[in-house]
């Protein structure tokens, strides 16, 4: 690799007998020093930001929503880059001290490409700590208002783009919100587990006859309630309680729901994690299954990147077992088609879920 300053930017990296491999990211104080950007030795100048980008755009193109995820860093392969689209407004994280260095042209191409009334960059993400940079929100361009209104499938609600989680809402769960309503049960009870901001709960209330949304944030739930307003939806019960806890409550209470959904936080921060998330996925999701009414729905989900497909699957048959259900597999799932999963990058594949119905 030619590094003759070791100073974070854009590397040609070639083989130990000199011959190019490509051009990467360099960042000295990272775990991950290197992240490919091409193979080539063409410029990686504004030109070549603004092409990248707008060819990840028009992958997009058809999503029938007012908020997608635009650039998915490896994904679209361009690593460390997130770019969310809210409306008008654009919300980028710029995650490595390669990329920092070249933010001008970064935040050049997306005005150029996008045209945003705004842009900010999310950059307070604990990532960038490792990168050796700064945690901030700065408005890079124009404004952007501290909320954005935003409409899937028939649904609104309030994205936090300065304040809320990831650049603003949870975009990746968009499609399994819609498949999920579709399977809710018209007249029937659900309850939505780690609620957040109600997005689940929205689409579970328009067929069901009444919804409890549950979360140990009194601040999100009211977030909940202002986007059940602006719905219309009153057949929403914001509950704060502790989820675990919660559970073994109504379990003892005889309850029963025809619609359950579990999604919660990332349990499993790092390998050394993956034990005790999947006892803890394992816990609530048994759980949540001798809740089901016969006939009723899961949708069981996992963010932890480090808890696998195949761990999480087994987690779940598991459950089924000491859960003494009848469970069969309706649809297993992963991230909205924006959040692109990359097959020789793992990381890009974290999300995953399953929906699940009882059978007896």
């Amino acid at each position: 690799m030619q590094d003759p300053k070791g100073e974070p930017g854009i590397a040609a990296v070639t083989d130990r007998r000199g011959k190019l491999l490509g051009q990467a990211l360099y960042s000295p104080k990272s775990e991950i020093r290197l992240r490919l950007l091409s193979t080539g030795d063409e410029p990686i100048d504004a030109a070549w930001w603004r092409s990248r980008i707008a060819a990840a755009a028009a992958r997009r193109e058809g999503i029938p929503a007012t908020a997608w995820r635009v650039v998915h860093a490896e994904g679209d392969g361009l690593p460390s880059l997130i770019v969310d689209r809210y409306g008008p407004y654009v919300v980028a994280q710029l995650l490595s001290a390669g990329l920092e260095r070249v933010r001008d042209d970064i935040v050049a191409a997306l005005a150029e490409t996008l045209r945003p009334a705004g842009i900010l960059l999310r950059h307070d993400a604990p990532i960038r700590r490792h990168e050796g940079l700064a945690l901030e929100v700065v408005t890079a361009l124009g404004t952007v208002p501290e909320t954005v209104e935003v409409s899937e499938h028939g649904v609104r609600y309030l994205a936090a783009p300065h304040t809320g989680q990831k650049t603003g809402a949870f975009l990746d769960q968009r499609e399994n919100r819609a498949l999920v309503g579709a399977h809710t049960r018209p007249g029937g009870r659900a309850l939505d587990l780690f609620t957040y901001h109600g997005s689940f709960a929205l689409h579970l209330a328009r067929r069901a006859r009444e919804v409890t949304a549950v979360d140990t944030s009194a601040e999100a739930l009211a977030r909940g309630q202002e986007n059940a307003a602006l719905n219309g939806l009153a057949n929403i019960a914001w509950r704060e309680a502790n989820v675990f806890d919660l559970l073994r409550e109504l379990e003892r209470q005889g309850e029963a729901y025809d619609t359950v959904v579990l999604d919660p936080p990332a349990f499993a921060k790092t390998k050394d994690n993956v034990p005790r998330a999947l006892a803890a996925y394992k816990e609530i999701n048994l759980r949540a299954m001798r809740l089901l009414a016969p006939g009723g729905v899961l949708f069981a989900s996992s963010c932890s990147y480090h808890v696998h497909r195949h761990l999480f699957a087994a987690m779940l048959a598991g459950a089924a077992r000491d859960s003494g259900r009848g469970l069969q597999a309706l649809a297993w799932v992963g991230a909205a088609r924006d959040h692109p999963e990359l097959l020789n990058v793992p990381e890009t594949g974290y999300l995953k879920g399953a929906l699940l119905q009882a059978i007896d």
